[in-house]
């Protein structure tokens, strides 16, 4: 049941809002993880941005994404939280970084061929803005050195739907996939190359779509 209720909401609503109303633009679609396991990690600006990278997903495929977000999702009612638990198989992290229960759970979702979604600014900045990254992405990456680490940059979801708005406007939005990179041996190394990639990712926004 719960797997009809994730096709029906992402074909029904999500899907349809994106195309059609935001227009949403992919480049580098080919640059996805196809399985797991293996992290994406994405900037983030607006409360679309987890669904809009599981939108860029086959149906089928939904059921293998599991978004890692703020437990406050999961406080706010009982609707919600069976929501975001069931149907987003969200992986819940309190504010204030990543952890060691929460590495551990991470790590076992990748163990089970998992793909994580990743959102190593923490809470929602400023629409477009690009902010430094917090470290706990690293301890993950660390933690499984092997697996894919997928850099995603988004453009225009945080003007669509700002932080602390209900209301969506009509908003061109774009999506640039980065190729897949490792941790290596250093934290601080990792998180230098995450930032700079994403970074170059920011940058093609900008850039004729056949450059």
């Amino acid at each position: 049941m719960t797997e009809i209720i994730r096709w029906a909401f992402f074909l029904c609503v999500v899907r349809p809002v994106l195309m059609l109303i935001l227009g949403a633009q992919v480049r580098h679609r080919e640059r996805l993880p196809k399985s797991g396991p293996a992290i994406i990690v994405a900037n983030h600006n607006s409360h679309l941005d987890t669904l809009s990278i599981m939108a860029m997903y086959k149906l089928a495929e939904l059921k293998h994404l599991r978004p890692v977000a703020a437990m406050d999702y999961f406080l706010r009612s009982r609707p919600l939280a069976w929501f975001v638990s069931h149907i987003l198989r969200v992986i819940p992290v309190h504010r204030g970084g990543m952890n060691r229960d929460l590495v551990q759970h991470c790590g076992e979702a990748l163990d089970a061929g998992d793909i994580l979604i990743v959102f190593p600014e923490g809470s929602r900045g400023e629409p477009e803005q690009l902010s430094l990254f917090k470290k706990g992405v690293a301890h993950l990456a660390k933690a499984r050195p092997g697996t894919p680490v997928v850099p995603l940059f988004m453009h225009g979801l945080g003007k669509a739907l700002p932080k602390d708005s209900f209301l969506l406007v009509p908003f061109n939005c774009d999506v640039v996939v980065g190729e897949a990179f490792y941790y290596d041996s250093d934290s601080d190394a990792f998180m230098a190359q995450l930032q700079a990639r994403m970074e170059c990712l920011a940058a093609e926004i900008h850039r004729a779509p056949w450059d």
